[in-house]
């Protein structure tokens, strides 16, 4: 008898990892800060420090992690946000826009 793809041994371990390298690409896209991606997506400032670390995201947080990437792509698709940063980046940009004017 054949194993489905779905029967595969680790095939838990290749989701979370493909988790975790959306999430990066996503930290990259949007220049934001871990803990704030964390905390805005899901309330936990240490969701990538822990799924770095191995942690085994649910189905749930799976979803709202997702859920919040893909909103937050198609606000900033829609020019409803920008590049997130942390306080240093933001204050940075301030000071080039008030330079600037």
């Amino acid at each position: 008898m054949g194993e489905s793809p779905d029967d595969l041994p680790g095939q838990e371990d290749n989701m979370e990892r493909s988790l975790l390298q959306r999430v990066e690409a996503f930290l990259k896209e949007s220049a934001m800060p871990p803990s704030v991606f964390g905390r805005a997506a899901v309330h936990d400032p240490r969701l990538v420090s822990d799924l770095r670390g191995g942690r085994e995201a649910g189905l749930r947080i799976q979803c709202r992690v997702e859920h919040f990437m893909n909103k937050w792509r198609a606000e900033r698709h829609a020019g409803r946000v920008g590049p997130q940063g942390d306080r240093r980046t933001r204050a940075m940009r301030k000071m080039e826009i008030g330079a600037g004017a």
